[in-house]
């Protein structure tokens, strides 16, 4: 596909809107607040069909008359974000906005505590599936010389954290790769930006955490910290769309952290 230069900005409510990791929390919650603001074209991207099936159909009851697809697929996987990504620019005729929400299944743990036969696996985990996602999804946003890509890392790349030098590595990466995209990608009209979040309440993913007793010990200490209360995912929600929407159209390569104040990384 060539790349065509810069495109104005077409309104939000016509974009269409591709969402991995789109079955719960932060993904779920963002493609509901898309369709609040009128987006029409939303594809979820997850792994468990029946999760996937159930979120399509609450965006989809929520409200009507909206295109809400759901496809299942690993955004680990080269040849699932292919095909992911070519099932949306076929179902609506572009990609204008990315969400990479996907999280990997490893908690906070001490390095000499994790097996290092599974060192590896936990940092592809939590690394491949945004740069992935962004690299299968970039030859149409170049086409049509516009894009926004949201990646989501956490404060973990940016602070160093006992019990996070695995995880921290892959977010670190995370936030590099987006930054250098940023700057790669705009002259084609693209932006992407990453929000690096620490705890979020209310998530299947925090409360497969708090099963763990370290994760329990280190995510109270940051709980109390958050002097501005602890963030849900609606609020990362509301930052992504505001991020695809023309008030951002000059925020490009930042990361931005939403944690109630527990760090000022």
């Amino acid at each position: 596909m060539e790349a065509t230069g810069k495109r104005p900005l077409v309104p939000l409510a016509e974009c269409a809107v591709l969402i991995a990791g789109g079955t719960s929390g932060v993904g779920l919650a963002t493609a509901m607040k898309f369709a609040q603001a009128g987006v029409r074209k939303i594809l979820i991207v997850g792994r468990d069909p029946e999760r996937g099936d159930k979120a399509r159909a609450a965006v989809a009851s929520a409200h009507p008359g909206a295109d809400i697809l759901f496809v299942a697929g690993d955004a680990n996987r080269a040849a699932d974000a292919t095909r992911i990504c070519e099932i949306a620019h076929r179902r609506f005729g572009s990609i204008d906005v990315l969400l990479n929400s996907t999280v990997g299944p490893a908690g906070p743990t001490l390095l000499h505590q994790i097996p290092i036969e599974d060192v590896e696996q936990i940092l592809l985990a939590q690394l491949m599936g945004p740069l992935l996602m962004s690299r299968a999804a970039l030859p149409y946003m170049r086409e049509q010389g516009a894009g926004c890509i949201v990646n989501v890392a956490s404060d973990a790349g940016k602070l160093a954290t006992p019990g996070e030098s695995v995880i921290g590595a892959a977010m670190a990466g995370i936030i590099m790769f987006t930054r250098t995209l940023a700057i790669e990608a705009k002259r084609n009209g693209i932006r992407v930006n990453v929000l690096t979040p620490s705890l979020i309440e209310g998530t299947l993913t925090n409360a497969r955490m708090m099963t763990q007793p370290f994760a329990v010990k280190l995510f109270e200490k940051a709980r109390q910290a958050a002097g501005l209360g602890v963030a849900v995912a609606e609020d990362l929600a509301e930052l992504v769309v505001f991020l695809a929407g023309p008030q951002a159209a000059r925020i490009t390569g930042q990361a931005i952290s939403v944690n109630g104040g527990i760090s000022a990384a």
